[in-house]
């Protein structure tokens, strides 16, 4: 996923940090199926933050412009009543861009396909639900 800086730090592009996050995103998904209360307001967010990933891995925007990007796209992208919903969760992913830049554990994590015994639709002792 990352290259090397001249400096030495590791090189991150929007589009493979987003496309990583799509992943745990599967995993919120398998997790929230298995909840016993009403998801509506979850799965709303995850929507809005599925489509906001998708459109991150498409345009791939260049790191350097990228939290522009994303403090411009609600205003690009949906409606005035939805405005609010989506500038919070591009605040959300640029903060975990900034985590993937700045801790090591969650750039692995994010390399490795972000990982999560919550992306299986099985609970322990019950055969999968088809």
């Amino acid at each position: 996923m990352s290259a090397t800086t001249d400096n030495g730090s590791p090189s991150l592009r929007p589009a493979e940090v987003c496309k990583a996050l799509l992943a745990a995103l599967e995993a919120s998904e398998g997790r929230n199926r298995k909840r016993m209360r009403d998801q509506k307001p979850d799965t709303i967010g995850l929507s809005i933050k599925r489509s906001l990933l998708t459109r991150v891995v498409h345009d791939d925007p260049d790191p350097e412009a990228f939290e522009e990007w994303l403090l411009n796209y609600p205003a690009k992208c949906h409606t005035p009543e939805s405005a609010g919903a989506v500038s919070a969760m591009a605040r959300t992913v640029l903060e975990e861009w900034r985590l993937a830049h700045s801790m090591d554990a969650f750039r692995v994590w994010l390399e490795k396909g972000a990982p999560s015994d919550d992306a299986k639709d099985e609970k322990p002792g019950r055969p999968p639900s088809s």
